[in-house]
């Protein structure tokens, strides 16, 4: 091949790297995901235009037609710690507010439902008409009202009551401060003053349920309270009854002592205190005995065993006589009266002990004899009583162990009944405390609308655009089903491109595709390139060329890729092949009086059914005159007679076949060549017809060489094709986007 000779310049870019592309290269080479977004976009771009100004304007529209909104906003501050008035512990537990639940918690209570009835109620929403004009509602009564005073009846009240509600709750917003315990409550409506009115009093109204929420709790625990002190309190009686009972019946008597501070409180029986007392008597009266019978025995004895009484205030009044006479004797002289007297008492009292001591000396056996007898008979007396005694409390032990039971059980009721009495006089305060809920500022009637909000609408609508317009360029591209760029040639239809011809806005004609300075001829002259390689012998000798449908650019395709090949010096054959509808005599300017269908339907003489074109080397066999049946012209075995002469005569022999779809010519056509060439518009035929025409092309054992994408728009660009063709010849087609007909 003289490629260095072409026309066109210097064509040896179109060396090994522009050799056929195969299925498996072209998927290599796909595009970018962004760029192939970037090329749709570009498609579709009036699309895109048109939904999102719609939008624009939809939401311009609106939003000047939309009711002022004024808001109102009330701030509470809601602290975690509430202070406590009364000492009495609170009914919640003290890390109940410290919950991490706790603020999501006030915020369901203020949009709850209860409150919204307790602010409709406290307002009168209900029958106040400005309420419902200001929501741009009307009543669900139908403002149909009972008797001539206009008295809602009990239904109609209960549906403007669920209505009201209703209401409130849509307009009202909770506005947590983020890192604070503030809240802003906050309500719209068309009117600044109800706004105002409403926020207040929701304000107000939910410190107020916080109140009555407390002593409704401080209530019901109240009457629980009641409940139990009152069975307890009977328990107890019934407890201290049986125990009393129980205590008399075994003649059980219980003495209590001590209970103070340093002497704790200890419960003796009496038998137990008495046996005590009288062990006490039995251990003294043995040593009484003892004592008696040792002096006794040693014949000595005492003052004290005998009864010396009398001895004893004898000596003590001598003492004190003695004392007296020595005092007055340090003052006064013997012989004086009073001294006297003292001495003479003195000398009388020794006298008297004298006389008792003799008494006693005569005395002391006898009394011996009857102090040891007392003091045994004593002895005797307590120990029998001692032992009675402890038979007593011996039983009252046995019987103690069912009466510490009784006990038992009435000390435990009456620390229940204690305990529920104290919690039950401190629950009536417990509920008074400073509410942890107050309000920090009132709302101020606003002067400004709310909304409708000019620019975030018009921000709304045009994102609400971007959102349409990109679900509307998706749901056109999912109906559009024809090849939208050249990738799909190997990913979808898994066969070779050959190459891509542009979109030009002049009308194409021969002299168009003549010119080597155009961007069809370089387009055309890469696409000859890549058959040189198709086959191992080169360019394949004779071609066929069709498409899906009719107006895809095969007949432009057929023409351009022969004055390719011509170009370079080989003689080359062009025959239109769609005998149904022909074309290319209109193109190279003759008349189509006689053609193929002369030749097959039986004039031999195929020289002189030839025609010139401007081109020596290339050759023109018009179609001939419209046969009645083209199928059955091409099914005879002339045309692989004229093929085998054509290709005898000629380097290069090209066929314009017609559309595959609905005919049986393009089969028939491409079973009698060596290759077939497939062109398809992009974005024209779907890609099953494509897959079924060339199914049908296969099917009749056609070599199909690959495929040529016509009509490729400079958005194609993005994926390598389009106006790549004619460097240096760039300028003179810049911009253009018109289809290349198929005549």
């Amino acid at each position: 091949m003289l490629i260095s000779n072409l026309p066109g310049g210097n064509l040896t870019q179109f060396g090994a790297d522009s050799a056929l592309v195969r299925p498996e290269q072209e998927s290599r080479s796909a595009a970018p995901a962004l760029l192939r977004y970037w090329a749709i976009l570009k498609k579709w771009k009036w699309v895109v235009a048109g939904v999102v100004t719609g939008c624009v304007v939809l939401g311009l529209v609106v939003t000047l037609l939309m009711t002022r909104q004024y808001t109102a906003i009330t701030r509470l501050e809601i602290s975690r710690e509430k202070q406590q008035v009364t000492a009495g512990e609170s009914l919640e537990s003290a890390d109940a507010s410290r919950d991490l639940e706790f603020y999501q918690t006030q915020y369901a209570l203020l949009e709850s439902p209860s409150l919204a009835q307790r602010v409709s109620r406290r307002l009168k929403l209900a029958a106040n008409e400005r309420f419902f004009e200001a929501h741009g509602e009307s009543p669900e009564d139908g403002d149909v009202l009972e008797g001539a005073a206009g008295i809602l009846t009990a239904d109609q009240r209960a549906e403007r009551e669920k209505q009201v509600q209703e209401l409130l709750l849509e307009h009202l917003s909770v506005r947590p401060l983020r890192g604070s315990a503030l809240i802003d409550v906050a309500y719209t409506s068309s009117s600044p003053d109800l706004s105002v009115q409403i926020s207040d009093a929701w304000a107000q109204e939910f410190i107020a349920t916080g109140m009555d929420r407390r002593f409704s709790s401080a209530s019901a625990a109240r009457e629980f309270l009641e409940s139990r002190l009152a069975n307890l309190r009977t328990r107890l009686e019934q407890s201290e009854r049986t125990l009393v009972n129980y205590a008399a019946r075994e003649g059980i008597v219980t003495i209590v002592t001590g209970g103070t501070a340093g002497d704790p409180e200890v419960e003796r029986t009496l038998v137990s205190s008495d046996l005590d007392a009288l062990n006490q008597s039995l251990a003294k009266a043995i040593a009484d005995r003892v004592g008696a019978e040792s002096r006794l025995r040693t014949g000595q004895l005492s003052f004290e065993a005998l009864g010396n009484n009398a001895i004893t205030a004898l000596r003590q009044k001598r003492g004190e006589a003695a004392a007296e006479y020595a005092r007055l004797s340090s003052q006064f002289e013997p012989g004086y009266p009073a001294l006297d007297a003292v001495e003479k008492q003195l000398r009388a009292l020794d006298a008297g002990i004298q006389r008792e001591e003799g008494r006693v000396q005569a005395t002391r056996t006898t009394v011996r004899s009857e102090e040891y007898g007392e003091a045994s008979r004593r002895e005797n007396t307590l120990r029998a009583r001692v032992e009675d005694l402890k038979r007593q409390l011996e039983a009252q032990r046995r019987a103690g162990i069912q009466y510490n039971i009784y006990k038992r059980d009435v000390d435990t009721n009456r620390e229940l009944y204690n305990g529920l009495l104290q919690r039950y006089k401190e629950i009536g305060v417990a509920g008074v405390g400073i509410a942890n809920i107050a309000i920090v500022d009132l709302a101020r009637t606003p002067d400004v609308p709310s909304s409708p909000n000019l620019p975030l609408n018009l921000a709304l609508a045009l994102l609400a655009g971007l959102i349409l317009s990109g679900g509307t360029v998706f749901a056109l591209e999912q109906i559009d089903e024809g090849i939208k760029d050249p990738g799909d040639v190997a990913k979808v239809l898994h066969e070779p491109l050959l190459g891509g011809v542009p979109d030009t806005e002049d009308e194409v004609g021969v002299a168009t595709l003549e010119d080597p300075k155009s961007v069809l001829s370089e387009a055309y002259l890469s696409i000859w390139s890549n058959l040189a390689f198709s086959t191992d012998h080169g360019m394949p000798r004779t071609l066929a060329i069709t498409s899906t449908r009719p107006a895809e650019g095969k007949s432009t395709s057929a023409i351009a890729i022969a004055l390719a090949v011509a170009r370079t010096g080989k003689r080359v054959v062009l025959v239109d092949g769609d005998m149904r509808s022909p074309s290319l005599n209109v193109l190279f300017g003759h008349e189509n009086k006689r053609g193929l269908s002369n030749f097959l339907t039986g004039d031999d003489d195929w020289r002189s059914l030839l025609l010139n074109t401007n081109n020596s080397n290339l050759s023109l066999l018009a179609a001939g005159p419209k046969p009645p049946s083209a199928a059955e012209l091409l099914s005879s075995s002339r045309l692989a007679d004229l093929v085998q002469k054509l290709a005898a005569e000629f380097d290069t022999v090209i066929i314009d076949a017609p559309p595959v779809l609905g005919l049986a010519d393009a089969p028939l056509l491409a079973r009698q060549v060596e290759g077939c060439i497939y062109v398809a518009e992009v974005e024209s035929a779907p890609i099953r017809e494509i897959r079924a025409s060339i199914a049908r092309l296969k099917a009749v054992q056609a070599n199909v060489l690959g495929l040529i994408l016509t009509k490729l728009h400079k958005r194609s660009s993005t994926y390598g094709y389009g106006y790549g063709y004619g460097y240096g010849y760039g300028d003179e087609v810049e911009g253009k986007s018109a289809s290349a007909p198929n005549p």
